[in-house]
């Protein structure tokens, strides 16, 4: 199974891995402060036989426009958070209201029209 589709597989109770290490991401960023691969994988809500696919899916996350790569460390990057919330809306369905609440801080969301 290609990376891809492995940080995308998800069931019906749990988010896909991609999702679940974005979401960390989301809850642990402070102004574009970093947050090492390690710690990022600590975090996140992670089964132990879900690690290696999750340090892969970090590796997938460091070619993304909204992802700033610093080595073994990645951060949020604040002006394209208009990519990401089109990707927490339609790769980790999460609801609008949570994704406004959540990113509205921050510049780079643009008003979104899901409908």
């Amino acid at each position: 199974m290609a990376v891809k589709e492995m940080c995308r597989w998800t069931s019906m109770r749990k988010p896909t891995v991609k999702c679940s290490l974005l979401s960390t991401m989301i809850a642990k960023h402070r102004w574009g402060t970093p947050i090492g691969v390690d710690e990022l994988l600590r975090l996140s809500p992670l089964d132990n036989q879900e690690y290696p696919k999750a340090r892969e899916c970090v590796d997938e996350l460091r070619s993304e426009n909204y992802i700033n790569n610093y080595g073994d460390r990645i951060g949020l990057d604040n002006s394209h958070f208009g990519e990401l919330a089109d990707v927490l809306y339609y790769e980790c369905e999460w609801e609008p209201y949570i994704i406004d609440t959540r990113l509205k801080h921050y510049e780079g969301i643009d008003p979104h029209d899901w409908s």
